[in-house]
């Protein structure tokens, strides 16, 4: 697989797959038996893909409620031991976003909870430095030059390597980089053929030399009828080139910059091995164009 940079001079450049894995859904549940997750790991390394997106509160909410947290990272962090390929990967992870009961979602970006996800994300991935961390999302009972101003206190600990923003907009992505500078490394938002909103976000991170990770790049993509209504082109495409509208899609944000690094989620072997395909299909101007249009 074609490989992407994620890094600089100071903190180091990691070169990975230019397509990732998002883990929100792994979980072992009885849809997904711990062996089919491996299998799935297996796979994806197997076919170029080295970084392995996880979070702190990524796991199931409804059987665990508040008990979720951090039921991902220690999931991840046994089958990539499990598998062997601890070594091969680059395993990001975020905090910021807290489990509920009843499966609910919230936010807590005070300076002591994000210190405290820090080390406990360190304990569970059971690694001494986390190699991507990622601030999750915005909280509005906090003002972001002040979160920024806690990350900057983490990144002197040491205890992070690289640090990512997720669901950041453009300015703020411009203060964190004021502050934390050649630290920061990443932006995490959502797009997609039916979400292109962060077009924005994108020229930002390539301007200041960041990789750009979309979070749900397939969505629009999953329901056929949708799919044909709302975004005819991908499918068109796809059946000229015998591929599927899935990898259009992949490759269509590749081709959006070469800081692009698409994160989809897959829990099935064949999923992430047709996602990481689409690191080798090269679309033409004209494709593009189609694509951009529909």
């Amino acid at each position: 697989m074609q490989t992407r940079e994620i890094g600089n001079d100071t903190v180091g450049r990691v070169r990975v797959g230019a397509i990732g894995l998002g883990l929100m859904t792994f979980d072992q549940t009885g849809t997904q038996p711990r062996e089919q997750l491996a299998d799935t790991v297996r796979a994806a390394v197997d076919a170029g893909v080295t970084l392995f997106d996880s979070a702190d509160a990524y796991g199931p909410g409804e059987e665990l409620g508040a008990g979720a947290q951090g039921a991902n990272e220690r999931l991840i962090a046994s089958l990539i031991d499990e598998v062997g390929v601890r070594d091969r990967v680059l395993l990001a992870t975020k905090g910021g976003h807290v489990r509920t009961e009843g499966g609910g979602w919230g936010l807590d970006s005070n300076a002591e909870h994000l210190r405290h996800a820090v080390d406990a994300s360190l304990e569970r991935l059971g690694v001494e430095q986390i190699a991507l961390w990622q601030h999750h999302r915005p909280d509005p009972d906090v003002a972001y030059v002040d979160v920024i101003g806690t990350l900057k206190e983490i990144a002197d600990t040491g205890k992070v390597a690289m640090f990512g923003l997720s669901n950041a907009d453009s300015n703020q992505i411009r203060l964190a980089h004021s502050v934390l500078g050649d630290a920061l490394v990443s932006v995490q938002n959502q797009f997609s053929p039916a979400f292109r909103s962060s077009r924005p976000e994108i020229d930002v991170c390539e301007e200041l030399g960041l990789a750009f990770l979309p979070w749900s790049p397939l969505g629009g993509l999953s329901d056929a009828k949708a799919l044909a209504e709302h975004h005819p082109a991908f499918q068109q495409v796809a059946d000229e080139r015998g591929v599927s509208a899935q990898q259009v899609a992949l490759a269509w944000e590749l081709a959006q910059s070469p800081v692009v690094i698409p994160i989809p989620g897959a829990k099935r072997p064949s999923s992430i091995t047709d996602s990481a395909a689409a690191a080798d299909l090269a679309l033409s101007v004209k494709e593009l164009a189609r694509l951009d249009a529909t």
